[in-house]
């Protein structure tokens, strides 16, 4: 009886401990998937922008698209051009979860030959800047029949 009876309170025992620990594994792992979600974050369709052959002294826009693919609202804080050929303008209300906005990078040159310049996205997404590239090559403007 005393065996039966000792079996019986170790099963007990050893199942209370057991259950008793499960929830604690369950709550961490619960607390680190909630973080996870409750951050903004970006889903580019592309960082990089190749104009091609444009022409001298004539505004060039190109248009980055992105997702939210995060789990709270993404917010654009700036978007800054790396020199003043080049300006940029961005979605400025807060991009729910699963929408979409925009940074567009407008570049006007000044001289001809090939470039490359920057637009760097700052947000809420908890990441590094994000930096947009634009580049090609602005063929010099013909002047031949203003000459004339």
């Amino acid at each position: 009886m005393k065996k039966i009876l000792f079996a019986f309170a170790f099963t007990f025992a050893a199942s209370a401990v057991t259950f008793a620990q499960t929830p604690a594994k369950k709550t961490a792992n619960t607390a680190t998937a909630s973080t996870k979600t409750k951050t903004a974050s970006f889903k580019w369709d592309k960082t990089t922008h190749d104009f091609g052959t444009i022409p001298q002294a004539k505004p060039t826009t190109a248009e980055f698209r992105f997702t939210n693919n995060g789990g709270a609202p993404l917010i654009i804080a700036a978007a800054q051009g790396s020199c003043g050929c080049t300006v940029a303008d961005y979605t400025k209300e807060p991009i729910a979860p699963g929408k979409s906005g925009f940074v567009k990078a407008t570049f006007n040159a000044a001289s001809p030959g090939p470039f490359t310049k920057t637009v760097t996205v700052s947000s809420n997404a908890g990441t590094a800047p994000v930096v947009l590239n634009i580049k090609g090559e602005v063929k010099a403007k013909d002047n031949t029949a203003a000459n004339q």
